[in-house]
C-alpha cells in the first residue's frame, strides 16, 4: 500500500493537533533517540550472532592418561 503524500500531511496535522507545537521538538528528539538506541541493539545483535557462527571450535585436548600410557609402552617395549 503506497504511503499518498495527503495521508503523511493528514498525520502531522493530527500529530500537531494532539501534542501541540510545543511539545514536538521533544517528541522527534525522544523518537530519535529510540531509533538510535533500537539499530545500536540491533547491530550488536547481529554482530554477537556472526562472531559466534564464524568461530572455529577448538579441537579437544589428548589427555594425559592417554599420552603417559601410549609413551611409557613404547620406551618398554623398546627396552
Amino acid at each position: 500500500m503506497p504511503f499518498h503524500p495527503l495521508w503523511i500531511v493528514l498525520a502531522l496535522v493530527i500529530v500537531l493537533i494532539i501534542f501541540g507545537p510545543g511539545r514536538l521538538p521533544e517528541l522527534g528528539g525522544a523518537v530519535g533517540k529510540a531509533m538510535r538506541e533500537f539499530r545500536k541493539a540491533t547491530t550488536d545483535l547481529t554482530n554477537e550472532v556472526t562472531s559466534a557462527a564464524q568461530a572455529k571450535p577448538e579441537p579437544p585436548a589428548p589427555t594425559e592418561s592417554t599420552a603417559k600410557g601410549s609413551t611409557s609402552e613404547a620406551k618398554t617395549s623398546n627396552n
